[in-house]
């Protein structure tokens, strides 16, 4: 009787275990999956080699998760604890467990924390620190400064030497090969040498992530790989009629588009004029290709063009010679590319600046005459009056 006794009090207790542990168990899964504990977002920054057990202490400590234990035995479940990737990433608020091992684990370019980054303009170079708030989600500028003129900020410096710091490079469109090889020596987390400037147009204005102290000579080659790859696809694509011999023209046309507006919505009209005047056997008389006659691309021509140059029989002077000049004048972004080949259709073959940063289009001389009149009169209220031409006056 007594053993009977024992036996049901046994059987009970480990009915009540097994209870419990189940309860406990749907418990942990439930703490796994669901939302985390964590209001704001969370910058979560993985360092090299880092340990699965410090990973789950440094998220606690932080907030994002409420146990480090549940995260680790949800890791080791899951058999992600050899899969945690090195860097910074974002974490939206109440991310969950699952959610964050997913994350921290796909790896991927850093999407928070501190970034140093190069911006190579058409006009003058900065390099920016900019670190993300968590509670706004957003890059906020800590620092910035002109490599050309100015000291490097001892922010900056400290910042390009923390390893987790996300390095980049942005190239402006419209920007000329020699600017970009003379931009990247201005970036010291780069390192090697630039033995030689790419052609004009061949480098691809856009966003590069790069590790400490790669090579200046593989990012310029990057640079090109994704301009060609552009070039191809838009040249694939191009309708039929066009007036280009080759993919080389095309970017000549586009360099010229992206020179002549800084309105993407305006690309596809500007292109529509040099095509109608290359079609109508009429010159192109466009200033940035006589400019870039000038400097050859190295610099910016600080002052109105005098009549001399206007007259003046060079390569790419297109008040003087026919059709396209020999080179791009610029690197043109993928907008311009893809104007250059799939140009407005229109009538137009004239336009002038407009006084709001655009431009008037016109398909007559009487037309586009009006036009100059009522930027002359904008010119003059502006105290900016020149003698140069203007853009399609033929």
């Amino acid at each position: 009787m007594i053993w009977r006794h024992i036996a049901s009090n046994f059987l009970t207790l480990l009915i009540v275990l097994l209870v419990a542990l189940a309860a406990a168990v749907a418990w942990s899964k439930h703490e796994f999956s669901g939302p985390g504990p964590s209001e704001v977002a969370q910058c979560v920054q993985i360092a090299p080699g880092a340990s699965l057990n410090a990973v789950s202490q440094q998220l606690a400590a932080q907030g994002a998760v409420s146990s480090a234990y549940i995260f680790r035995a949800g890791t080791d479940y899951m058999d992600k604890a050899r899969d945690l990737k090195f860097g910074s990433y974002l974490l939206p608020p109440g991310s969950s467990m699952e959610s964050i091992l997913g994350v921290i684990t796909a790896g991927g370019p850093s999407t928070c924390g501190t970034e140093v980054i190069l911006r190579v303009g058409v006009r003058e170079n900065s390099v920016l620190l900019r670190d993300m708030n968590p509670e706004t989600g957003g890059f906020e500028e800590m620092a910035r400064y002109n490599p050309a003129a100015e000291a490097q900020p001892a922010a900056i410096a400290a910042a390009g030497q923390k390893p987790d710091a996300r390095l980049r490079v942005t190239v402006a469109e419209g920007v000329t090969s020699w600017q970009v090889a003379e931009g990247l020596k201005q970036a010291d987390f780069l390192s090697g040498e630039i033995e030689e400037v790419p052609a004009e147009g061949s480098l691809a204005p856009d966003t590069y992530e790069v590790a400490k102290d790669s090579p200046r000579a593989a990012l310029l080659a990057e640079m090109g790989r994704r301009q060609a790859a552009i070039l191809a696809q838009e040249w694939e694509a191009r309708p039929f009629g066009l007036p280009y011999e080759s993919p080389e023209e095309a970017l000549i046309m586009a360099s010229i588009v992206e020179k002549e507006t800084g309105l993407p919505d305006e690309r596809p009209t500007v292109a529509s004029v040099f095509v109608n005047r290359l079609e109508q056997g009429m010159r192109l008389e466009t200033d940035p290709t006589v400019i870039y006659g000038i400097t050859r691309g190295e610099g910016v021509l600080e002052r109105g063009l005098r009549r001399s140059e206007l007259n003046a029989a060079t390569p790419y002077n297109t008040y003087r010679i026919d059709g396209l000049p020999p080179t791009p004048i610029a690197n043109p972004g993928r907008a311009a590319i893809n104007a250059a080949l799939n140009p407005a259709q229109t009538e137009f073959i004239f336009f002038v600046a407009d006084g709001s940063g655009g431009h008037a289009f016109a398909r007559t001389l009487a037309e586009h005459n009006a036009n100059v009149a009522r930027w002359r009169e904008i010119e003059a209220q502006r105290g900016e009056a020149t003698d140069s031409p203007v853009q399609g006056d033929g």
